[in-house]
């Protein structure tokens, strides 16, 4: 029996990563709707494990999801372990990046170049 999988409850705290990734000022007109909808983000993380969203997920006009880099999880700082990525709401853990090493926001031009 693998007891890392089922459902666990834990407690994160640190900063909305959508505000994150604004205060980073990235390259484009954030007052222009379609522009922020073709921003894509990677995260990904220390063991290999990642994932992408999109910018119109997090975006409060838009799916608003309260994704965060969590800095604490239970009230444990996670300085040595670097931020998780936490996406509350979804059902599985598959997108809870642990130690995310950096976030990377590109738009979809190469999709459809």
């Amino acid at each position: 029996m693998d007891i890392a999988s089922g459902p666990r409850r834990h407690s994160f705290t640190g900063p909305l990563l959508i505000e994150v990734l604004q205060a980073a000022e990235p390259l484009f007109d954030p007052a222009e709707r379609k522009d922020r909808l073709r921003c894509l983000i990677a995260v990904p993380g220390r063991d290999g494990h990642r994932t992408v969203l999109s910018w119109g997920e997090l975006d409060p006009e838009f799916g608003n999801t309260p994704a965060l880099p969590a800095v604490s999880m239970d009230c444990r700082p996670l300085d040595d372990d670097g931020p998780h990525l936490v996406m509350p709401g979804d059902r599985c853990g598959a997108r809870h990046i642990s130690q995310v090493t950096d976030l990377r926001v590109c738009a979809d031009d190469r999709l459809w170049g």
